[in-house]
This record gives C-alpha cells, sequence and structure tokens, in this order.
C-alpha cells in the first residue's frame, strides 16, 4: 500500500481536463469584446498554452510553467492590462461555462471554482472602466 497522495491534477483527470477546460475558456473569450484585447496575439494557442501549464502547475500537475516561465508573478504579469470588476466578470462568466462543460464532481468544481473566483479577484487592479470600451460605445 502505498503513502503517496494523489494530487488534485490527477483527481480531476490530469493534462486532458486541464486541456479541456482551456480550450473552452477561450473560445468564449476568442468573441468577447471586452477581454480579447487583453490577448495581444493573434492567436490565442500561446495564451492557452500558457495558462494550461500555470492551472496544471497550481494544482500539483507537471511544472513545466516555472520551468519555462519563471515565478508565475500573476499580478505582475497582468499589471498592464486594465483589469476592472467587469472584465473580472467577464472572465468569470466565460470560465464558469468552461468549468460546467468539465462536469466534475461538485467538490472538485467547487474546489476549482473557489480557486477561479480568489484570483480573478486579486488580478483586479482598477475600479475606474475601460476607457477603450465606452470609446467604442459611443
Amino acid at each position: 500500500m502505498s503513502d503517496a497522495r494523489i494530487s488534485f491534477y490527477e483527481e480531476i483527470g490530469g493534462h486532458d481536463t486541464f486541456v479541456r477546460l482551456v480550450d473552452a475558456f477561450y473560445r468564449g473569450v476568442a468573441d468577447d469584446p471586452g477581454l480579447r484585447p487583453m490577448y495581444p496575439e493573434e492567436d490565442l494557442g500561446p495564451a492557452a498554452e500558457r495558462l494550461t501549464m500555470f492551472l496544471e502547475q497550481y494544482w500539483g500537475g507537471p511544472g513545466t510553467y516555472s520551468q519555462r516561465r519563471g515565478h508565475p508573478r500573476l499580478r505582475m504579469r497582468h499589471h498592464a492590462f486594465h483589469i476592472d470588476p467587469v472584465a473580472r466578470d467577464r472572465w468569470l462568466f466565460h470560465m464558469r461555462g468552461a468549468l460546467d462543460e468539465l462536469e466534475l464532481a461538485p467538490l472538485h468544481e467547487a474546489t476549482l471554482w473557489d480557486y477561479l473566483q480568489r484570483a480573478a479577484m486579486a488580478l483586479v487592479n482598477t475600479f475606474e472602466p475601460d476607457p477603450s470600451l465606452q470609446a467604442r460605445s459611443e
């Protein structure tokens, strides 16, 4: 009998589960006029790969994110973007839809959703409306 604990990453299905989550998330982001401009690359593939690696590492999977990019430093990496409560809520909206597609066990779903909500809250860096969105709506 092994004393090794299984990681959350393994419990929910490992790499394939995180790829499904991130792919579903970016399908929503691709057409979101408030979030899409935050991803400067034409192709969302590199952003999806970074998010997948980050989430996998955070939840006990491979340490590929840190090997390739160093310490996550989430607030620093997102500082250049206008992340107000509207952007946070749009991000959470797409992530909620992606998480629902996974159909995880209730405890796993709640655990992951709690983290995603807290992470999104922590990245808010302004309470001022995004002026570029206002200009587009006028």
